[in-house]
Parts: structure tokens; C-alpha cells; sequence
């Protein structure tokens, strides 16, 4: 009887144990195709971020911190609610194995993270939550090596230099100021942010992502809920009208919904390390809304910092060459 092998070529038994199984020769392509798309789909996350700090920051004269943040995530909620919740309830024997991992998660990257940053956006400018916030990938990477990865010497240089475009990008500031005490609300949501995304390496075998999102944001949405209630009876409500509900939707929409779904595969395809090396592509957005939105110009130090922080990367996120196997 005659054997094919996977390119679809006839073999007789004979010489299929001579020669063994067919080699998976697109092995490597495969690897490397699903780095390229993690890449892809973390500089796709961040960039959308980069938005949701000047939507913040609009919002911080207006909306109450709280009530920005149970918006943002009760809007991501009924986006997702059509495909994930019935990937939920398909995947709910997964989900009730692990309370604690999904109540974690929910607290850190729903609930405490993005509150955090809307208590930002009442004193802090855009451009420094921005760069603040490119401090969460040294905190992602730290978290890797203490569970035992290791790094490599191009993804550790490509950390160094483009957290040295960051400083250099901060140092380069017109009129910058070093962050005062009301600015601890943004590094105190780096902080989450980064365990957030180091959290992910540990996601439940097998849970994918539209039951991930929706469980996250619905059981972040009930944390905040409560805190919401009592806000809103000690501050009353907020006006609707364009200036704070369009910030809300692209937050609930983009920088909720589709940015956490493109972070959370990027993580679960490349890492959370070398997705965090992406992230340093976070003030270069903020810099380029700035200069479309508020026509603030980067100097020459400024673009010499964003090359390094392309330049980091470029070197540190870029997929590495397959090893071959020893015959």
C-alpha cells in the first residue's frame, strides 16, 4: 500500500521507513508569519491608544473619572456582546475553571487600569501620559525574565535604545516638566497595564479571544458599577453632548474593543516582552496627533528620538531567524 506524504507525494512503505516522515517544511514560515502578525496587531493596539490619551485628556474637564470609565467599557461591552457572549457561553465549563485568573484580569485591565488613566486626564497633559505609559514594556519585560524566559541580546538592546528615545523624546518637550505628584495616577496605571499584559502569558489554555473580551469587560463593567452609583450620586451626572460622547465611543469602540482584541492575540503570538517593544511606538502616536491636532511641531531632538524608539523597535520586536534542527 502506497503512503502520501503531506506535499502529496506517493511513497511505498518500504521507503517511508527508510526515509522517515516527511519534514514540515513550512514550519518556519508558519512561526514566522504568526510574529509578523503579533507585530502588526500590537502596533495596531498602541497606535489606537495613542488616541484614547488625548480623548482622556478631553474629557478630563467634563466627564468624572469614574463615570468616563464605566462609559468606556459599558460602550466595548455591547460591541462585543453580538460574537462574544456566545463564545462565553460555548466556552463557560473553561471559564468557571478559572475565577481567580479572570477576576485578576478584569480588575487590572478593565476596572483599576483605564480609571487610573481618566484621574490622569483631569491634571496631566497627553503627551506625558504618553511617555509615562512607554514605561510599562520595561515592566512587561521584567516579568518575563523573572518567569524564566530569556530575553536575547537584540530584544534587550532594541528595550535599551528605544526606552532611550523615550527620555530623550521627554527631555525634548517644549517647556517639559519633571512629573509632579498628580502625575503618579498615570504611573500608577503603567504599572497595572504592564502586570495586565504580562497576566496574558498565563491565559487558560484553549480560551479564545471574543469569550476572553467579553468576560473581562463584563465582569470589569459590574466591579465599576458600585463605585459608579456612588459617584454619580455625589457628583451627579455628566451633559451629552458631542464633546463627550464622541470621546466616549472611539474609547469604547477602538481604543477598548478593538485595540485589547489586537493586544491580547499580539501577546498571545509574540509575547508580552517583545509586544511591549512595540509599545514604545506609543509616544511617537501622541507626537503625531499633536502635531495634527494641536500643530505642535517636533524639533530636531525630537526627531532623532522618535528614529531611536523606531530603530528600537525595529531591532528588538523584529522575529528572529528559525533554528535547524541537528540531524
Amino acid at each position: 500500500m502506497a503512503l502520501t506524504d503531506r506535499a502529496g507525494t506517493r511513497r511505498r512503505p518500504e521507503e517511508a521507513a527508510v526515509r522517515g516522515p516527511a519534514a514540515p517544511a513550512t514550519a518556519p514560515r508558519v512561526v514566522a508569519g504568526a510574529a509578523v502578525a503579533g507585530v502588526l496587531l500590537a502596533a495596531l493596539a498602541t497606535l489606537v491608544w495613542s488616541g484614547s490619551f488625548v480623548a482622556a485628556r478631553a474629557l478630563g474637564a467634563t466627564v468624572p473619572p469614574v463615570q468616563a470609565a464605566f462609559w468606556r467599557w459599558a460602550v466595548a461591552l455591547a460591541v462585543v456582546a453580538p460574537f462574544g457572549a456566545r463564545a462565553a457561553w460555548r466556552q463557560r465549563a473553561l471559564l468557571r475553571r478559572h475565577p481567580g485568573w479572570l477576576l485578576l484580569a478584569s480588575l487590572l485591565g478593565v476596572t483599576v487600569y483605564n480609571t487610573l488613566v481618566h484621574q490622569a486626564g483631569t491634571t496631566t497633559p497627553a503627551g506625558t501620559m504618553g511617555l509615562v505609559m512607554a514605561a510599562s514594556p520595561v515592566l512587561m519585560a521584567l516579568y518575563e525574565r523573572l518567569g524564566g524566559a530569556r530575553l536575547g541580546a537584540r530584544r534587550t538592546t532594541g528595550t535599551l535604545v528605544a526606552c532611550g528615545g523615550v527620555a530623550l523624546l521627554l527631555g525634548a518637550r517644549p517647556g517639559a516638566e519633571p512629573p509632579g505628584p498628580a502625575d503618579l495616577w498615570i504611573v500608577a496605571a503603567a504599572v497595572c497595564f504592564g502586570s495586565y499584559s504580562a497576566l496574558l502569558r498565563r491565559r487558560p489554555a484553549g480560551l479564545g479571544g471574543p469569550a476572553l473580551l467579553f468576560t473581562t469587560f463584563a465582569l470589569g463593567t459590574l466591579l465599576l458599577l458600585p463605585v459608579y452609583a456612588v459617584d454619580v450620586t455625589l457628583r451627579g451626572g455628566f451633559p451629552a453632548t458631542p464633546g463627550t460622547v464622541g470621546p466616549l465611543l472611539y474609547l469604547g469602540v477602538f481604543s477598548s474593543a478593538v485595540a485589547f482584541f489586537a493586544w491580547n492575540r499580539a501577546v498571545q503570538l509574540i509575547g508580552a516582552a517583545r509586544a511591549g517593544v512595540v509599545y514604545y511606538l506609543q509616544p511617537l502616536g501622541v507626537a503625531l496627533l499633536a502635531y495634527l491636532l494641536l500643530d505642535e511641531v517636533p524639533g530636531p531632538v525630537g526627531l532623532a528620538a522618535m528614529a531611536l524608539v523606531l530603530g528600537g523597535v525595529a531591532l528588538g520586536a523584529a522575529p528572529g531567524a528559525p533554528r535547524r534542527r541537528a540531524r
